[in-house]
């Protein structure tokens, strides 16, 4: 997966509605995410919410997820430390 940098107004950033997993408990350990405008959707660290968000398009947030599934980010990462 090739990381190209997306950016976007903050301002659209914060007037974005977040949400955050159905999975996540109280203790603020997960991430939020917000469909912006454009096609692109943020992700941002749920205790860190004035901080920094990770912008995706819809096929990358797909490739994301899918290697996530199959285990493939991990694989990824066993080779990269190897080297």
């Amino acid at each position: 997966m090739s990381a190209t940098p997306l950016s976007t107004g903050g301002l659209q950033i914060r007037a974005a509605r977040w949400r955050r997993s159905s999975r996540s408990t109280g203790m603020n350990n997960c991430v939020e995410a917000a469909v912006l405008g454009d096609g692109l959707l943020a992700v941002r660290d749920s205790k860190r919410t004035d901080g920094p968000a990770v912008l995706f398009t819809g096929p990358a947030w797909d490739g994301f997820l899918t290697s996530v599934r199959t285990g493939a980010h991990a694989s990824s990462a066993r080779a990269a430390s190897a080297r």
